[in-house]
């Protein structure tokens, strides 16, 4: 299924005092990579929003910290579609520096419209996806 990269640096503000990355900055890093991703598509959360009632969200995911990234660091984030369903979709998100695998993700995502309730994708983005 569908592969897709996205790059990002590391600044001061995603840090601890000790100038490595906060764990919870992680799943902001990861969650910028998959907008990036719907957006390569030609979609957008606001699109998806406003044009056909739908929010992804985040379902459940494992994490696995292997080793930590530090401040400046340039992050390499490879977002996979591990499988897709009519209703939720599921991806493995990992991050590397220069090469070297320091987090994994499995993330299980979840459409749903304005009331929280399961909804079906748009049929073009569930294509888009599975291509």
């Amino acid at each position: 299924m569908k592969k897709f990269k996205s790059s990002f640096k590391v600044y001061y503000e995603d840090t601890d005092a000790g100038g490595v990355v906060y764990y919870a900055n992680y799943l902001k890093f990861i969650e910028r990579a998959r907008t990036e991703a719907i957006s390569s598509l030609d979609f957008t959360n606001s699109n998806l929003k406003e044009n056909h009632g739908i929010f992804i969200i985040v379902k459940s995911c494992n994490l696995n910290f292997i080793k930590p990234s530090r401040l400046e660091d340039n992050l390499d984030i490879f977002s996979e579609i591990m499988d897709v369903k009519n209703v939720s979709l599921k991806m493995k998100q990992d991050i590397f520096i220069n090469d070297n695998l320091i987090f994994t993700a499995d993330i299980h995502l979840a459409t749903i419209n304005k009331n929280g309730k399961l909804t079906k994708m748009p049929e073009k983005l569930k294509e888009q996806l599975t291509k």
